[in-house]
Formats: C-alpha cells, sequence, structure tokens
C-alpha cells in the first residue's frame, strides 16, 4: 500500500517500522508499495522511488531488517502513466497541476486522459517506450543491490503496463497497440529485461487486473492468455487483482471478490495470489486447501494489523513463531 511519505523517492525512517512491523508480524514475504522506476512515473510526489543509485542505502537497511525478521523482502515496481502527477490521498487526491508541484506530460500508450479533470497523457514513442524498459531492467538491478529477493512487476489498476494492455486505454496502431500480441508487448518485453539481470533462482511476479470490469476493457480471457506467455518467461506467479483503469467501471466489492480470478488462471496451470478484501483466517486457509490460489497476498489488513500472521496462525491450531521481545503479549 502506498505511504504516501517519500521525499524525492528516498524511503525513510516511516518505511523502516512499516514494513519492518510486518516482517516482525510474521509475514512470510513484505513489499513496498509501488515504487516508481522514473521521477515522472510516481502517482504523487510522495511516492517512494527507485530511479538512482542513491535509493539504495536505505532501502538496504530496510530489507536487512525485514530479512532478519523472517520475511523475504521485496518491490513492486511501477510506472503510473497517465494516472501520474496526483495528489496523495491525504492532501485532497486528484490531479496535481505543475504550478502546485506536479509535472507535465504525463505520458500513457495513447492521449486519453484517465477522467475528467485528469491530464492528457501524451502518447510514448518508441524512444519513449524503450526508455520505461530499460528503466525498469535499472530498478531490478537496484533492488538486487539493496538485498531484495522479491519483484512484482505492476501490472494493474491502471498504471502505464496496465493501459497498454486495455483495448480502452491503448488506441495505438504500430506494434505496441492494435491486436493482443501488440497490447501486451511492452509488459513482456519489461519482464524480459527485468529477467536479464533478476536472478533465475528468485521470483519474479506480475500483478494484473485480471478484468477491466466493464464492456470492451480487458478481459478474464485475456488475462488467461497472458499469463501463459508470462509463464515461459520466467514469470513464477501472478497476482490477481482487478480494474483501476476505468472511473466509471461498476465493481462488485465484497469478501473475496476477487479470489474468483486467481482460481481461473490456476486451472490454467499458472501459480496464482488472491487478493482482495480476504480478512480472516479461516477464509485465507479455505483458499489455499481448496485450491483457488496458490498465496495470499494482504495489504489493507496488514495495515489495521501488522501481526495479522502471527493471530493467524493461533487462530488455525499452530504455535506462532513470536519473537521474544513480544511473547508475553501472546
Amino acid at each position: 500500500m502506498c505511504q504516501y511519505s517519500s521525499g524525492d523517492g528516498f524511503a525513510s525512517d516511516w518505511h523502516l517500522v512499516h514494513l519492518g512491523s510486518r516482517a516482525v508480524g510474521g509475514a512470510a514475504a513484505v513489499l513496498t508499495e509501488a515504487t516508481a522506476v522514473t521521477p515522472e512515473g510516481r502517482i504523487s510526489p510522495d511516492d517512494l522511488g527507485i530511479w538512482k543509485d542513491a535509493h539504495v542505502e536505505m532501502l538496504a537497511r530496510i530489507f536487512r531488517f525485514a530479512a532478519e525478521h523472517g520475511a523475504a523482502p521485496g518491490m513492486q515496481l511501477s510506472h503510473a502513466g497517465r494516472k501520474a502527477s496526483t495528489r496523495s490521498p491525504f492532501k485532497g487526491g486528484g490531479p496535481l497541476s505543475v504550478a502546485d508541484g506536479g509535472w507535465t506530460p504525463i505520458v500513457g500508450p495513447s492521449a486519453i486522459p484517465f477522467a475528467d479533470g485528469y491530464q492528457t497523457p501524451a502518447e510514448l514513442d518508441l524512444d519513449g517506450i524503450h526508455t520505461i524498459v530499460d528503466a525498469f531492467s535499472a530498478a531490478a538491478r537496484r533492488v538486487l543491490a539493496a538485498g531484495g529477493r522479491i519483484i512484482e512487476v505492476h501490472g494493474a489498476h491502471g498504471y502505464l503496463l496496465h493501459e497498454f494492455l486495455s483495448p480502452l486505454s491503448n488506441r495505438r496502431t504500430d506494434r505496441y497497440g492494435g491486436s493482443f500480441d501488440g497490447r501486451i508487448r511492452l509488459l513482456c518485453e519489461v519482464v524480459a529485461a527485468i529477467r536479464t539481470v533478476w536472478p533465475e533462482n528468485l521470483p519474479l511476479l506480475v500483478r494484473i487486473s485480471a478484468t477491466d470490469w466493464i464492456d470492451g476493457g480487458w478481459t478474464l480471457e485475456d488475462s488467461v492468455s497472458l499469463a501463459a506467455r508470462l509463464a515461459p518467461m520466467g514469470v513464477d506467479a501472478i497476482d490477481c487483482s482487478s480494474g483501476g483503469n476505468v472511473s466509471r467501471a461498476p465493481i462488485p466489492v465484497g469478501p473475496g471478490y476477487q479470489v474468483a480470478f486467481a482460481d481461473e488462471l490456476r486451472k490454467s496451470g499458472v501459480v496464482t495470489a488472491a487478493v482482495g478484501m480476504i480478512t480472516s483466517a479461516e477464509q485465507a486457509e479455505h483458499i489455499l486447501r481448496t485450491g483457488q490460489a496458490d498465496l495470499i497476498v494482504m495489504a489493507r489488513a496488514l495495515l489495521k494489523d501488522p501481526y495479522w500472521p502471527l493471530h493467524a496462525a493461533r487462530t488455525l491450531g499452530h504455535t506462532p513463531d513470536v519473537p521474544p521481545q513480544y511473547q508475553r503479549a501472546f
């Protein structure tokens, strides 16, 4: 979950305590928020970044702490695309003008704004696309240098890679648009570039929005086909979220409402992660026991309770591995 607590992309003591608490709390893996691979790819000026070597030092401290407490540390790599240059939610949200600290141009596959009031993105040319692919690769090298053990490529929620996937936001007529093969090309090139620098034995995940929830958009069937392409390229798991590319999409939010996507992709033979309003130990265990997903990825539930995994272990009849400093409380 984005923390909107960075200056110039740098991690801070907030991130050390925030991510470290989840490691102490028993999470098997701890990933940073969506972390920008270029300064222009930030959602807001307060986003975490990984676009320069100077970002590595503090991240390395955080990753060391997480690993020392049993969690595999990692990073979610992202470019916000046409949803860049906005205010942080607790500063009011919405598009941010250059006069107020935003930037221009923002970029996308086509010159189609996300919603009314948002900037119209500049359509990326081929040089711009290649620069972004290189930025993802360079970011992966920095994650490795910081001691990261997992990378997740953010291809969901209406950010740049998702914008290229969806025919609602990608109206290009060149090799990066049009057909299914054209629209998935950028994501595939990003994955291939990362795998040239990311060790084969370390996990690479891709987060996708399994559906745009609207006619004419990206579909679950598209997601199944995409997963089949990504797996042979070295993608170890697909994190199955949904929506975010269309502001008006009607999304039927409810407990476990996205689990069916992980289930459907898993039937095609790929490893999947389930997300979305998974809040109880019994619910998470049921998803795994019934074979609907291989992994549970949590966000808001862990914001509310960083020790959720320890409580879940006890609820399910196990003895949680509580740090000695906290054993008196458990």
